[in-house]
């Protein structure tokens, strides 16, 4: 049943995301806010699908911790899931993305319209520098900016690794950082079609103000972020724990 089920999930999310797509091509012609819309309905339709589908349930803890006006948010990267359902608690967020994913149709469209912050790595030094004007103007429009600080995703219990990158932007930009957890790697792992039954969980965590060194900075985020989603994945754990129990009981029963 967990292949059937992951495999018709991933049949209707892609179909919706087609049809998404599709829907979206008016909004390129209208305020940035109009696609926005249109990525947090996507956003809220896949995890739907994803709790009808395959039993994933999503809870969002500590949203209350969400500081007013503009920000930087240092998130945990397990999985494709964060890259969508982040948009639910933050609708407005500029992401900060490889530039490369500029260049795929109609999503690279979106992305421009929506006022992503993409970033050349291959630039080096400039690369920072063209990442910090860009991250001042959408700060500027009182919107939050979103950064994986590992720069790619990483499955749960892995060793992090931060990239500095985090702390420049940090001290350059002035504003709080707001640091989150999760455990997504477990019930939609990374470079799998497998969806897991369970509950995903985020948590944001208490911000952190601006005016600290970049390294104290670097190590209260790792370490913050680190011990939370520690904490989040071992939780996660015993949930799959007991799904495999009840699917074991349930299967010698029958």
């Amino acid at each position: 049943m967990l292949v059937i089920r992951s495999l018709l999930f991933n049949l209707l999310f892609y179909l919706n995301l087609v049809v998404q797509i599709l829907a979206a091509l008016p909004t390129l012609l209208m305020p940035r806010r109009a696609i926005v819309a249109v990525a947090t309905f996507w956003a809220r339709t896949n995890l739907w699908l994803l709790r009808a589908v395959c039993g994933i349930n999503a809870e969002f803890r500590g949203l209350g911790k969400i500081p007013d006006g503009p920000l930087l948010v240092s998130s945990k990267h397990q999985s494709l899931w964060e890259t969508f359902a982040l948009l639910l608690i933050l609708p407005d967020a500029a992401y900060i993305m490889k530039r490369e994913l500029m260049w795929i149709p109609f999503f690279g469209w979106y992305a421009w319209k929506a006022g992503m912050i993409p970033i050349d790595r291959s630039r080096g030094s400039q690369a920072l520098a063209d990442m910090n004007a860009c991250a001042r103007r959408e700060l500027a429009r009182n919107r939050p900016i979103i950064i994986f600080p590992e720069g790619t995703r990483r499955p749960p219990g892995a060793e992090p690794s931060y990239k500095y990158g985090v702390a420049r932007l940090y001290s350059q930009m002035g504003v709080p950082c707001l640091p989150i957890a999760l455990n997504s790697g477990l019930f939609w792992p990374r470079r799998s079609m497998r969806r897991y039954p369970g509950t995903i969980v985020v948590e944001v965590l208490d911000p952190i103000p601006p005016g600290l060194g970049q390294e104290a900075f670097f190590q209260r985020l790792q370490r913050e972020v680190e011990d939370a989603t520690a904490r989040l994945v071992a939780e996660g754990r015993r949930e799959r724990t007991h799904h495999r129990a009840s699917d074991a009981s349930l299967a010698s029963s029958s």
